[in-house]
């Protein structure tokens, strides 16, 4: 067994790609970082020992890790595993302000665990998650009667949550977000009578699941206004957590199999719940060949390889989480047309203003891209896309995407140079390791 790890330091600040290579192969991605942030929370909370397998090694996760362990749940790695001795017995308010690094899920779903303890614990983290709104959770969990406080009206980081006793509500947010969704429903748990959620567009519906799988009192209902998920008062059990790969992840390479000629990529072992699978979806209306192996538990194999790209409309609700956003505009950028992204606003309070860097990233390699109102459009090339040098501005997804770009590129004398990219540990730490390995297959990328 080993000691709690640290959280990741500084890496490469920037990162050059070779376009003119196709991509082959097959790959896994990391463990789901929804997921791994869920069943290391969970496990905190319930009664007894749980193990976590597959959990993501990505800085945000580990910041997790390090915040349930601060709490005082026990965790360590065991042979592969990470045990975690859990109880609400043994958890209390941290006697030192819990760094969440640049990780928006942690902050939100830890604030509503935070919000159900006695005393005071304080939320912070980098930079760029201090400039995310946190109101959105801090005003239902004030509702619950817990005080949740920060800086300025939009309740930034550092954020002070007051805990105690709690009561239900019924709360309907006033945006798509999954973490909203799942802080309300972890401080429901302990919170006397119903608490209610009702979401228009439905969200990722881990929180519930595993909830559920975990024994909490909850139900899931649909009716003319949306999904409504319900949970009383409830105590976990502890359980044996498989985290399956990433789809968010997958996303670069499945964009990327069809915008790099001559590709053909296999992403194996993902999970396969249907509203994180939307990009799917919008690739398929754009042309792409995309093929599915769905292994009937809960994870699957997605195959693409190079297709003919055209332009699209792409609905918010398609996409709830908005994260795959960038590399699909990356796709958009090499299509013939236009592509417009409806309502997308919510990009510009990511961990960047994403609407922002993704009309940069566009432009940058030589595509066309405007805001409309919260509409994002992209006029593609139709062709090949242009060498670049982009600046990711500490976004592991912009990072990431732009490297997908640049390796979409014809050989050529000039290379893309991506700029801050040391955020890419945060949740995908070898992606530049699994890029060389799929663009060079016979030094092991399996290609085929």
């Amino acid at each position: 067994m080993s000691t709690l790890p640290t959280a990741a330091g500084d890496g490469p600040r920037s990162h050059t790609v070779p376009g003119g290579a196709p991509l082959n192969g097959s790959l896994a991605v990391p463990g789901d970082k929804s997921i791994s942030h869920r069943a290391l929370l969970l496990a905190a909370l319930a009664e007894g020992t749980s193990t976590i397998t597959g959990l993501s090694a990505g800085d945000d996760v580990v910041r997790t890790r390090l915040a349930i362990a601060a709490l005082g749940a026990g965790v360590e790695d065991d042979s592969g595993a990470v045990r975690v001795e859990g109880g609400r017995s043994r958890l209390s308010a941290p006697s030192a302000p819990l760094d969440l690094g640049n990780s928006g899920t942690a902050l939100r779903l830890l604030a509503g665990i935070a919000a159900t303890l006695e005393g005071t614990t304080v939320l912070t983290g980098d930079a760029s998650l201090r400039s995310r709104p946190m109101d959105r959770v801090a005003e239902p969990l004030g509702r619950m009667g817990a005080s949740v406080t920060g800086q300025g009206e939009r309740c930034l980081a550092p954020v002070t949550v007051r805990g105690g006793a709690l009561h239900g509500i019924e709360y309907r947010p006033p945006m798509a977000s999954a973490q909203v969704k799942s802080a309300i429903l972890l401080a429901g748990i302990a919170a006397s009578g119903e608490t209610v959620v009702i979401e228009p567009v439905p969200t990722r519906a881990h929180t519930e699941d595993m909830l559920a799988a975990a024994g909490a009192d909850i139900d899931v209902d649909w009716d003319g206004l949306g999904k409504a998920v319900r949970v009383r008062r409830s105590t976990l059990a502890c359980g044996a957590y498989t985290i399956p790969g990433d789809p968010s992840q997958a996303a670069f390479w499945i964009v990327g199999a069809t915008v790099v000629p001559g590709s053909l990529v296999s992403v194996t072992g993902i999970t396969m719940a249907p509203e994180r699978l939307g990009f799917l979806g919008v690739l398929r209306r754009m042309g792409a060949t995309i093929e599915v192996d769905d292994r009937g538990d809960g994870t699957g194999s997605v195959t693409s390889y190079t297709c003919a790209l055209h332009g699209t409309v792409v609905e918010a609700a398609e996409i709830p989480s908005l994260d795959e956003v960038p590399i699909l505009a990356v796709a958009a950028a090499g299509a013939l047309g236009t592509t417009r992204f409806r309502d997308v606003g919510e990009l510009r309070v990511k961990e960047s203003d994403r609407f922002a860097a993704t009309v940069e990233l566009v432009r940058a390699f030589g595509g066309h891209a405007d805001a409309e109102g919260d509409d994002l459009v992209v006029v593609g090339t139709g062709g090949p896309l242009e060498p670049a040098a982009f600046d990711a501005r500490g976004d592991h997804r912009m990072a990431m995407a732009a490297a997908v770009a640049g390796a979409a590129c014809p050989a050529s004398g000039r290379m893309t140079t991506v700029d801050g990219w040391e955020s890419v540990a945060t949740s995908y730490p070898g992606f530049a390791d699994d890029l060389d390995r799929l663009a060079r297959p016979s030094a092991g990328g399996g290609g085929r």
